[in-house]
């Protein structure tokens, strides 16, 4: 069933994820009548001789110099100066994903786009059509100037693009698709490239995996406590009122309801180590940091990032800077920091989970004969590199501003640098609590007890019926995939 997504309607992630296969864009009565009327708008302001950017003078630094008389010609001269870009394609998912979040700000009707360019991203967002877009080239500000450009000329049929995940010229790919190549004026390919909907884009998807993993951690810590038969007395309601942070008294709740019904053996520490004792206290700090992100992006995917904006009822054209992606920078560096913290905490947790010293004495890296197998033991090794990874690029990019442009753009956000390297992190992060939760599948195959808790005993089942035990030992790349992916679908 293909998925249908309203223009008209708030923008959601679940829908920027739905739109790596083709789904079916609406853009009805409503939108069209904000196109059109902007559109209008557009003719008169011009037709008044009112200055312009982008129609009636050059981009950026040479805003004092006047651009080309034919608007054709001046939707060649925005776009081919931004064919710049470096580095590996992105992901043909997050590309298709980003003309998701163009088309939903053009078709708020303030950009003065013509209502075929929206038509246009709709119709390509209905095959399996995506523009070859280069990772590297965006500041943050002015908008993703150098990947949306190639994105809208891939939609002329120049440059290269994606069919059926098969590289092409786009030209070809068009054809294929039966989409016909975007004319483009010089207000329709500014519109096109002057926002942030590929740092908006791989903001949410980003914001979206680490909310899985944040989930999942709760989940397996609640598993891990309950196999090592540990006292539930850490996620106490009364300790968490007066700990006073909501997000720790929200996931204490949360752990509580996955751990009714255990049984503590009786056996472990009045004080279990941070990583069981201070999960709320961590993952409720994660999570208060993650409601400010979700903030961000509610906004990002509401908002119209571009300039100048047209208002036809106040007979206006403002000039100014929403295409500076400031809130996603802070909101991604901030993300990567909690992601961070969770892989550091899912790391830690399987460490303790193998060491024989602290996991009740089941066997060492939990091999079924330590010695002749070795159990956990590379698994571990891969989960201590991704973690160090994942730790190496916390750097906050949104403080590296570096004046560019003859000093016009003096001071930028490098938002889009954030927001891809966090999605780039979050991918990271699901690895390694994929890795806790084989090794948890394995604990029980070992001697560990199976969990009492109704919750924490399904969990360990869904693990269990998907992979087999480690006996012998295999090789596990695939196996802490499919652990990941088992975990993760879980509600």
């Amino acid at each position: 069933m293909t998925i249908e997504v309203d223009l008209a309607a708030p923008l959601r992630i679940a829908d920027l994820r739905a739109a790596r296969e083709p789904i079916t864009v609406l853009a009805g009565p409503e939108v069209r009548d904000r196109l059109t009327a902007g559109r209008v708008f557009l003719a008169k302001v011009l037709g008044d001789d009112r200055a312009v950017y982008g129609n009636t003078t050059g981009f950026g630094a040479l805003v004092g110099y006047a651009g080309r008389a034919d608007q054709r010609d001046q939707a060649d001269n925005t776009l081919a100066h931004l064919g710049a870009g470096q580095g590996p394609d992105l992901d043909p998912a997050l590309a298709r994903a980003t003309l998701l979040v163009r088309a939903h700000s053009l078709a708020q009707g303030a950009s003065g786009v013509s209502p075929h360019v929206v038509d246009a991203l709709a119709a390509a967002l209905g095959t399996t059509f995506s523009p070859v877009m280069p990772r590297l080239g965006s500041v943050g500000a002015s908008g993703d100037l150098i990947p949306l450009g190639a994105a809208a000329q891939a939609l002329r049929g120049r440059g290269n693009a994606y069919l059926y995940d098969v590289r092409m010229p786009a030209a070809e790919a068009l054809d294929r698709a039966g989409l016909t190549p975007l004319p483009l004026d010089g207000r329709d390919a500014l519109a096109l490239v002057n926002g942030t909907s590929l740092t908006t884009a791989a903001l949410a998807l980003a914001l979206d995996r680490v909310r899985t993993s944040h989930r999942v951690i709760q989940q397996l810590t609640c598993v891990l406590a309950d196999l090592l038969g540990c006292d539930p007395q850490f996620l106490d309601a009364g300790l968490l009122d007066r700990y006073g942070h909501c997000g720790a008294i929200e996931v204490a709740t949360t752990m509580r309801t996955v751990l009714a019904g255990t049984t503590p053996s009786g056996t472990r520490p009045l004080q279990e180590p941070y990583s069981i004792r201070c999960t709320p206290q961590l993952l409720g700090a994660a999570e208060d940091a993650l409601r400010y992100v979700d903030g961000v992006v509610t906004a990002d995917l509401a908002g119209v990032s571009d300039n100048p904006l047209f208002f036809p009822d106040g007979d206006r054209v403002v000039h100014g800077g929403n295409f500076f992606g400031q809130p996603a920078a802070f909101a991604a560096d901030l993300l990567t920091n909690v992601l961070a913290q969770l892989g550091n905490l899912a790391e830690r947790q399987l460490d303790l989970l193998v060491d024989p010293v602290r996991n009740g004495g089941l066997p060492p890296m939990l091999a079924a004969g330590p010695g002749q197998q070795h159990g956990l033991q590379g698994v571990q090794l891969a989960s201590t590199a991704l973690i160090a990874e994942i730790r190496r690029d916390v750097v906050p990019a949104a403080m590296q501003s570096l004046p560019t442009n003859l000093h016009n753009q003096d001071v930028v956000p490098f938002g889009t640098q954030a927001a891809l390297r966090a999605l780039d992190q979050s991918r990271l992060l699901s690895l390694i609590t994929g890795s806790l939760a084989l090794g948890l599948r394995q604990a029980v195959h070992v001697g560990g007890r199976r969990p009492t808790a109704p919750g924490c005993a399904a969990i360990v089942d869904a693990l269990s019926e998907a992979i087999a035990p480690i006996d012998p030992d295999r090789p596990l790349d695939e196996d802490v995939r499919r652990a990941a992916r088992v975990v993760e679908d879980l509600r």
